[in-house]
């Protein structure tokens, strides 16, 4: 793990005011690290690593509002004079698949088997006393913002140049430090990312459990189908219920032949 950005941006955040704390525009200057023309890249404290983890959870970027929260964490740590290492594992934890989102992720998760693959009750545990099985990341690891707002997949991060340094600078530290955990793609362009990382041999195609639906409430159908709750017949226009049941068949098969 390199925290090399963290002890330079460390400074920077024990002198954030209450403001910037809160958000104000003033922050994003402060936290810049790069940017190439509407693309700005901040820094966020989400560098640390989980080397025990055995299934890695792996969305597009952290948001603004991940990147406030865990920049809280990490100078509420630096004020009770916590190391590195116990700051950056703090400012990670932050928030992760918290909410709405969380119950859905853990569903399709138990669903393809990752929780028997694991040898747990429930993946829910993940995110309690089984934390110590997981890693949370991005594939594009600190903030992007293009024109001021959160990077959704648009340039796509694998032709962009300046987006793909960033995907194998920093998701490649990830990957090679994790090589025998199963990454779990959020998205469809999370899995594209990450199967252009497995081309530049940082990862094992055969680790890439694709083809769950963004467990999002924005794709509750298609959820609700892939865990066995809706009927084919019950579908909308909107849902493919054959691309659902290949990726569903696909992910559990490639997880018996890991075990």
């Amino acid at each position: 793990m390199d925290t090399n950005l963290f002890e330079r941006f460390a400074p920077v955040i024990r002198s954030l005011a209450a403001a910037e704390l809160a958000g104000a525009t003033t922050l994003t200057a402060k936290l810049s690290l790069a940017h190439d023309g509407d693309i700005e890249v901040c820094y966020a404290p989400f560098e640390y690593i989980n080397t025990q983890a055995r299934v890695v959870i792996v969305g597009i970027t952290p948001g603004r509002t991940q990147m406030i929260n865990a920049i809280k964490e990490a100078r509420q740590q630096l004020d009770r004079g916590a190391n590195t290492v116990s700051a950056l594992a703090a400012a990670k934890r932050t928030g992760a698949f918290s909410g709405a989102m969380r119950p859905n992720l853990v569903g399709l998760l138990d669903c393809v088997g990752v929780n028997r693959w694991l040898g747990i009750r429930t993946c829910d545990e993940l995110f309690g006393l089984a934390a110590h099985l997981v890693q949370t990341t991005s594939v594009l690891r600190n903030p992007v913002f293009v024109r001021g707002e959160n990077y959704n997949g648009t340039p796509n991060m694998t032709r962009h140049p300046f987006l793909r340094t960033q995907l194998l600078t920093h998701f490649g530290e990830d990957a090679k430090a994790l090589p025998k955990a199963v990454f779990v793609p959020l998205g469809d362009k999370v899995a594209e990312a990450l199967h252009f990382v497995a081309d530049q041999g940082l990862l094992d195609h055969s680790r890439i459990l694709d083809g769950l639906p963004h467990p999002s409430g924005a794709n509750a159908e298609r959820i609700a189908y892939f865990l066995g709750r809706k009927s084919r017949s019950a579908l909308s226009v909107k849902t493919n219920a054959d691309k659902l049941d290949m990726a569903r068949d696909g992910m559990t098969r490639k997880l018996l032949a890991l075990a």
